[in-house]
């Protein structure tokens, strides 16, 4: 049965918030599924949302499959336990602790919590889009600031760019698309240059990849007073994307108006029970790390064989400049290889998740038959 739908656009138009109307929807890396319907493939690698290759933690999965008898309860909608469990992970109180529905979420809360029309956040360009989302949904104004060349950050330029109606300032480091970072220093010295009316967001989804000198230390500027609001995740290096679970560290003067702007029971129970076990997975977290760092070495070889240029990374992803990105990302999910391109200023090079050694491997393949190489990539 075809069912046909009445056109209201032209009624419902009219009644939508102007901000909305402007925004582009966040567009995720290809399910392996899709791909393999789409072109008839029997196996389908991804490499497109930098996801951890290893898989969960096993703890965080026994932590879930005890949850299974009890879903007919609610969660803990303050989820105070796992908020323990982060707390004493990082060293803060539990109130200074903040959990959401995966980072996205967490984003969302404090555009919402702290932007009103006519506001402005700054943030790096090229970066995450979801800054960019969320400054529209409140009728704000995101102020892009070019990274340099390389894609450095130039925390003097973005200083710069600070106006009145400045009120949030992202740093995202290692920075998404680009792989980039910053140091501690040079973090401190930009927040300790700021007016006192302006929140430091530092989204940290991939900081326990981070093996670069001096790495980021924000517990110790939250603990030195500063309205400094740190994004972390359990999606990357814990493994639980599927469960949606980020959280958010800061002073609790900033963190309790997150609570009053957030969804009740917005966490749901497996999630917080496969967190409070993944923080105590040490062995998985060391697996992942040098899983990570193993396979970014054989990504930097293989590239350099392949004379494609790539950017130096601190996550579990890079960027290759590869020509034309679109049509390199389209004929490597054509030949089962799932990586991601479109970003914005970033026409030319396509994103790929650090894999498995045997993944890294295949991608190299398929981007020298893609490209027209060929290499000893051994």
């Amino acid at each position: 049965m075809t069912w046909e739908w009445k056109n209201l656009d032209e009624m419902v138009r009219p009644l939508v918030r102007e901000a909305l109307l402007s925004i582009r929807p966040y567009v995720p890396g290809r399910p392996i599924q899709d791909v393999m319907r789409e072109f008839g493939l029997a196996r389908v690698i991804k490499m497109a949302s930098n996801e951890n290759p290893l898989g969960p933690s096993p703890k965080a999965v026994a932590a879930i499959q005890a949850m299974l008898g009890e879903l007919h309860r609610y969660p803990d909608g303050a989820a105070q336990d796992l908020r323990s469990a982060i707390a004493m992970h990082t060293g803060l109180p539990r109130d200074a602790v903040f959990v959401g529905n995966g980072s996205d979420e967490v984003i969302k809360l404090v555009a919402e919590t702290f932007l009103e029309p006519g506001d402005e956040m700054l943030a790096p360009y090229p970066s995450f889009s979801q800054y960019d989302f969320s400054a529209h949904v409140m009728g704000a104004t995101l102020a892009p600031v070019a990274l340099a060349e390389g894609f450095a950050y130039e925390l003097g330029e973005m200083r710069k760019h600070i106006r009145a109606n400045t009120k949030l300032v992202v740093l995202c480091t290692p920075n998404n698309p680009t792989g980039t970072w910053l140091t501690h220093t040079e973090v401190a010295e930009f927040v300790d240059s700021l007016p006192s009316n302006v929140i430091i967001v530092l989204d940290e989804a991939y900081n326990e990849y981070v093996d670069a000198p001096d790495p980021v230390r924000s517990v110790e500027l939250i603990q030195a007073g500063y309205a400094v609001l740190s994004l972390r995740t359990f999606s990357k290096m814990y493994g639980l994307a599927g469960m949606r679970l980020g959280y958010a560290l800061g002073n609790p003067s900033l963190i309790r108006y997150l609570h009053q702007a957030r969804a009740p029971f917005n966490v749901n129970a497996m999630a917080q029970a496969a967190a409070i076990a993944a923080l105590t997975d040490t062995d998985h977290v060391a697996r992942s790390r040098a899983s990570n760092l193993a396979g970014k070495e054989q990504l930097y070889r293989g590239l350099e064989r392949l004379r494609v240029a790539y950017v130096p990374t601190q996550g579990n992803f890079l960027i290759a400049r590869v020509g034309d990105g679109e049509r390199v990302f389209q004929s490597l999910q054509e030949k089962g290889v799932i990586v991601r391109a479109g970003f914005l200023g970033l026409s030319e090079y396509v994103r790929v998740s650090i894999g498995t050694a045997e993944e890294n491997e295949q991608f190299l393949k398929t981007l020298a038959d893609v490209l027209g190489k060929t290499a000893d990539l051994r």
